[in-house]
């Protein structure tokens, strides 16, 4: 035998370069896998400040260092306005209001806990305690996935443990270097949050003022918003004010059957043109007169009992939206999916604030927040002409739809009703349709059985409320 023979092998630089890149490697996917597995499975943590009760989670990652976290209303996402540092950032989602509370806490000035103080802090504890589960979960992943490589392997149990507790100081060393800087730095930044408003870039607003005037005391149920809610398009009121006029406020509106049946007195206050900041939260110049804002005026109903809003559709600029869908070649571009995308958020974000302004009205009514009816079918062609074809309506519908989303998750969020009116089988270009058609005075709008309709959903949503 050979001196050569006799010698041990030794490998190669070379050879021991690439099974130290490999052991990299795989610690790196590791990690990775660990990382996202965690923030998959890691629960959302809830908190609650003065009735606002708020799950705090993380958005999905990004590859940029620093940017907007998410802000979720009623199922919509939202940036927020408070920029944070890292790949992941903070997800917080608006599940639940207390009216009670809201109202004592938000709009109370003076000796009451700072709700900004209050609300910061609470989103600080729920990050601190989202991401003290991020880490058991990733450790809990890293080990999975560890053992199952070491039994691949056939590891002994010494190597199996070294080859566990090495990766596993590997993968949370990644994830304290990636992620934790956001875990870290957004405690500081969420301390400093006064209310949900200020991270979707809304001022937040003091109770609205009541309106100049005598009050209404004889009022029973007030009525809000726009066009759908005054009737457009219908015969006049018997004996119109100077606001009727302006609003083009109709007698087949929902409001004057539901005033019928019920026996009440009704105030409608829709008009026409109204969105949530012109109109229902703000003044509204209508008609060349300067209307006040329609939930000041209603606040001089001091015993109304019920308050029905209809709002929504001149927020998202509906008209408008369909016309440019009229005229493109497809209704889901990207220009017009991002002109939705953006009215949508606004509409959100006002829909916030009224909302909380509803909670101030005096006597504690009830509220019902109307959704909005589909006025067409895309199994009728009737609309081709001017350039709506089957399959832009199926976008149209599914834009409506969202809007409606949007509006339910609000109304339960805060305790408040919801009603959604049912055009199936009498959409546009149908033999009974509820809804008015090209030659009629407001195209698109209810007719006198569609506000019929409306009256009937909205009827039996007050009979089914709990009492």
């Amino acid at each position: 035998m050979s001196d050569v023979d006799t010698l041990p092998t030794k490998r190669s630089p070379l050879r021991r370069l690439t099974r130290a890149l490999v052991a990299v490697a795989m610690l790196l996917v590791v990690a990775a896998a660990s990382i996202a597995f965690a923030l998959q499975v890691t629960p959302e943590r809830s908190v609650t400040s003065f009735g606002q009760t708020v799950t705090v989670g993380t958005a999905p990652p990004t590859w940029s260092t620093e940017g907007p976290g998410q802000v979720v209303l009623f199922g919509f996402t939202l940036p927020t306005q408070v920029r944070f540092i890292g790949p992941v950032r903070p997800r917080l989602t608006l599940t639940d209001i207390s009216i009670n509370e809201q109202v004592a806490g938000l709009f109370s000035p003076g000796p009451h806990a700072p709700v900004a103080d209050t609300l910061g802090a609470a989103l600080e504890r729920g990050w601190r305690s989202y991401f003290l589960f991020e880490i058991g979960f990733v450790a809990l992943g890293a080990t999975l996935l560890l053992g199952a490589i070491a039994g691949w392997r056939r590891f002994p149990p010494k190597k199996t443990v070294l080859l566990i507790v090495g990766g596993l100081l590997f993968a949370e060393a990644v994830n304290v270097g990636s992620i934790m800087v956001t875990a870290f730095t957004a405690p500081g930044i969420l301390r400093d949050v006064h209310s949900l408003d200020a991270l979707v870039g809304r001022a937040q607003q003091a109770p609205l003022a009541v309106a100049p005037g005598p009050d209404l005391s004889a009022v029973q149920a007030i009525v809000l918003g726009d066009s759908t809610a005054a009737g457009l398009g219908g015969p006049p009121l018997p004996h119109p004010s100077a606001s009727d006029e302006a609003c083009q406020r109709s007698s087949f509106a929902f409001a004057e059957t539901l005033a019928k049946v019920n026996e009440w007195k009704v105030d409608n206050l829709g008009c026409s043109g109204a969105t949530i900041a012109d109109g229902v939260l703000g003044p509204q110049d209508v008609g060349g007169r300067r209307l006040p804002a329609q939930l000041a005026v209603a606040k001089r109903a001091v015993g109304a009992s019920t308050v029905i809003v209809n709002v929504g559709a001149n927020d998202l600029h509906w008209s408008t939206l369909i016309r440019l869908c009229a005229f493109a070649d497809t209704c889901d571009n990207r220009a017009l999916t991002a002109y939705f995308q953006r009215s949508l958020a606004a509409f959100t974000t006002n829909y916030l604030g009224l909302l909380r302004q509803l909670a101030t009205m005096p006597g504690e009514p009830l509220i019902l927040i109307n959704q909005y009816y589909a006025p067409f079918d895309p199994e009728l062609d009737c609309l081709g002409s001017i350039g709506l074809t089957a399959e832009k309506i199926t976008v149209l519908l599914d834009r409506i739809a969202t809007l409606n989303e949007v509006i339910a998750n609000g109304a339960r969020t805060f305790g408040y009703l919801t009603a959604q009116p049912d055009f199936t089988g009498h959409e546009l270009c149908t033999n009974q349709s509820y809804v008015q058609g090209e030659t009629d005075p407001a195209p698109l709008h209810p007719n006198a059985r569609g506000q019929l309709a409306i009256a009937l959903v909205d009827e039996r949503a007050l009979l089914d409320a709990p009492s």
